[in-house]
Order: C-alpha cells, then sequence, then structure tokens
C-alpha cells in the first residue's frame, strides 16, 4: 500500500531533525492522516473498551516525535516505522500499567512459554507479543525491525526494504522466519522455521 505523502516529506524530515522547527509545523499536517491511519489499525486490535482513543494514541505519539528530533530522518518510510513503534511503546505501556492496577501493583513474571495461556485478552496479547519481539530483537534486529514495520506500521515489502537499505526479497524471507519464531516463541509450539 502506497502512503499518499507528497514527495517533499523526506526533506521536511531533514530539516526538522536539523533543528528547523518550521519544518515540523509544515510536517504536521502532511502526516496527520497516515498517523491516524497507523493508530486506527492499533486501536482495532484492542478490546472495544479500550480507554484510549484513536485522536489520543496520535497525539501521543506527536508529543514522542517532537522529543525525537534529534533523529536522523531517512525518509518518510523510517518516519513511519518510528511512529509505528512509538504507537506500540504507548499502548504497550498502557496495557502493563491497566494489568499492575488490576493485580495490586506489580506484575507476576510469566514465562513465555507461558504467555499463550495467559494472553487471553487483546491486551495480554499485545504484552505477549511485545515480550517476543524483544526477545528476537536482542539477537537479530532487523528481523524485528521488519516486524514492527510491516506488522505494526503497516509499511509494504518495498518501503521496509527502503527504510531497512536491503532487498525485497530479504524483507520477504526474514519476514517470513520471523513471523514462524515469534508464533513458536508465543504459543509454544514448535515449528521448522529457525531463526
Amino acid at each position: 500500500m502506497a502512503l499518499p505523502i507528497p514527495p517533499d516529506i523526506t526533506r521536511l524530515l531533514i530539516s526538522w531533525s536539523e533543528g528547523d522547527s518550521s519544518a515540523l509545523e509544515q510536517l504536521v499536517p502532511v502526516v496527520r492522516s497516515e498517523l491516524q491511519r497507523l493508530a486506527h489499525g492499533y486501536m482495532r486490535r484492542q478490546r472495544p473498551d479500550h480507554v484510549l482513543q484513536t485522536t489520543a494514541l496520535v497525539h501521543e505519539a506527536y508529543l514522542r516525535l517532537v522529543d525525537a528530533q534529534r533523529l536522523k530522518w531517512q525518509n518518510r518510510a523510517h518516519f513511519y516505522a518510528i511512529s509505528a513503534r512509538l504507537m506500540r511503546e504507548i499502548l504497550v505501556e498502557f496495557s502493563r500499567a491497566e494489568h499492575a492496577q488490576k493485580r495490586g501493583g506489580g506484575i507476576k513474571a510469566v514465562p513465555l512459554e507461558e504467555t499463550a495461556v495467559a494472553a487471553s485478552s487483546p491486551d495480554a496479547i499485545l504484552v505477549a507479543l511485545d515480550d517476543a519481539l524483544n526477545d528476537l530483537a536482542r539477537f537479530d534486529q532487523r528481523k524485528a525491525s521488519i516486524v514492527e514495520m510491516r506488522f505494526f506500521g503497516g509499511l509494504s515489502v518495498e518501503q521496509t526494504a527502503e527504510v531497512l537499505n536491503v532487498s525485497r526479497i530479504t524483507v520477504i524471507r526474514e519476514w517470513n522466519k520471523a513471523k514462524a519464531w515469534l508464533y513458536e516463541a508465543i504459543s509454544g509450539e514448535e515449528t521448522e522455521a529457525k531463526i
């Protein structure tokens, strides 16, 4: 799916990362609809009575993006990949905090093998996926980045390849291996695919 963004977004991102605050002012209206689309995709996976709404998620991500000015933006796909990561972090933090409140203030440590059983709600599933994705990132950051960009960020294979500066076939191959690894990590079922 192509992102409906004017070609000058890369210039605006670079100007913003170099300290031009007017570039941020020009950038916000251009990317607002895409951030809304990303947030809507995340919220669609949440339970219907979730306290956070799409607009609140976009707002929180925007506040964190403003703090990320020191990043050296590569292009629009890189911007959306970072935005997707921030939204995931916001939802996971919210889920962990809500779970801690329900359980008397402390989250009980559960081995990764047991998370599939414990993960009965969308919040718990998100936390289990985040934990598994963090485990994957410890030994293969590129595969974790591909999952984040494709699954959470909604980036195409081509956009992901552009951000990571790898071939399209590398993204496809590593995406498939990462999905199999994550499935095994969360469900505890062994698959033939090994990282």
